[in-house]
């Protein structure tokens, strides 16, 4: 592509070209590459999460004027041009040869909390429970008050009276609350590397489709496993998974209709004269208790044995 200004007069700075340059070879040699936000990371929370990501993945942070020109390259298929639409704010991309699920997963890992500053809009409910504090009587106690939280002394400590969401969704945070809640080591918000959109041989992956629970997918892959192999037994499908168990249960089947059906084979032979002995004592039990002259000695002991 011959890399120009939009008015086609003069062409961009040879360190934007090269850097262009550099980026297009690292999508090249990825399997992987996607599109990340990181808005709201401190410096230092940065650099920790690029090294925790040094061994798996590649960052790079460039301007997304150059982010844009690389992915519309001439070089790269319609999905991958596709992409520029998830530029936007603070944007990165990462390069890597895992699959975008373990991607995904890495990305979640490395996120950390981070205190609301003030005058931002908070993203959620911030929520604060009831109970005590480290704190000594002092003038924390006027501060956490004019933050809106409700605190009294309690054992010669500050306590957090009650229950309480302090900063709905979309409020905006102020000083004192900020100052409150950082005080109170409260930190409702994560931060990190949000994955937008991945490509990998053609094929695009936004977050929602890459954050699966793998627990409730192994799960469920074992039920389903489960309960196929239950149906394969009871409709004698035979599989190399299901065979022995049918057989088996063909087996037992076929010995319990022979045995009730009094046909001798080896298989049967020993359950019949079991049979025929408890059939043998259940009749001599009841003839015993109408006349036990009629039984010998040996018989009745062994029928008192059996019904003690």
């Amino acid at each position: 592509m011959d890399y120009k200004k939009k008015n086609g007069s003069e062409h961009i700075s040879k360190w934007k070209i090269d850097e262009i340059k550099e980026v297009i070879q690292l999508i090249k040699s990825h399997k992987v590459f996607g599109i990340v936000s990181f808005g709201g990371i401190l410096g230092n929370q940065f650099q920790k999460m690029r090294k925790m990501l040094h061994d798996t993945a590649v960052l790079k942070v460039m301007r997304n004027t150059l982010i844009e020109k690389v992915l519309l390259d001439d070089s790269f298929d319609s999905k991958v041009q596709s992409m520029k639409d998830y530029i936007s704010n603070q944007t990165a991309l990462i390069f890597t040869n895992e699959n975008p699920f373990k991607l995904y997963k890495l990305l979640e890992s490395v996120k950390t909390k981070s205190p609301l500053k003030s005058g931002s809009i908070s993203p959620i409910d911030i929520y604060i429970e009831k109970g005590p504090t480290s704190f000594p009587p002092g003038p924390l106690l006027g501060d956490f008050q004019s933050a809106g939280i409700p605190v009294a002394i309690e054992s010669g400590k500050i306590c957090i009276k009650e229950s309480k969401i302090v900063c709905k969704e979309g409020e905006k945070v102020s000083l004192k609350l900020a100052n409150a809640l950082d005080k109170l080591e409260i930190y409702p918000i994560d931060v990190g590397l949000f994955l937008r959109v991945a490509y990998e041989s053609g094929n695009l992956f936004l977050s929602e489709d890459l954050n699966i629970n793998v627990e409730k997918y192994n799960n469920d892959i074992i039920n389903c496993i489960n309960e196929s192999f239950n149906l394969s037994l009871n409709i004698s499908y035979v599989t190399k998974d299901t065979i022995k168990q049918i057989l088996q249960h063909s087996y037992l089947n076929s010995l319990n209709v022979s045995v009730n059906c009094v046909v001798y084979t080896k298989d049967t032979i020993e359950y019949l004269i079991s049979k025929c002995i408890s059939s043998m004592y259940s009749l001599s039990s009841v003839i015993m208790k109408k006349d036990e002259n009629c039984l010998s000695e040996n018989l009745k002991n062994e029928i008192k044995k059996m019904e003690i």
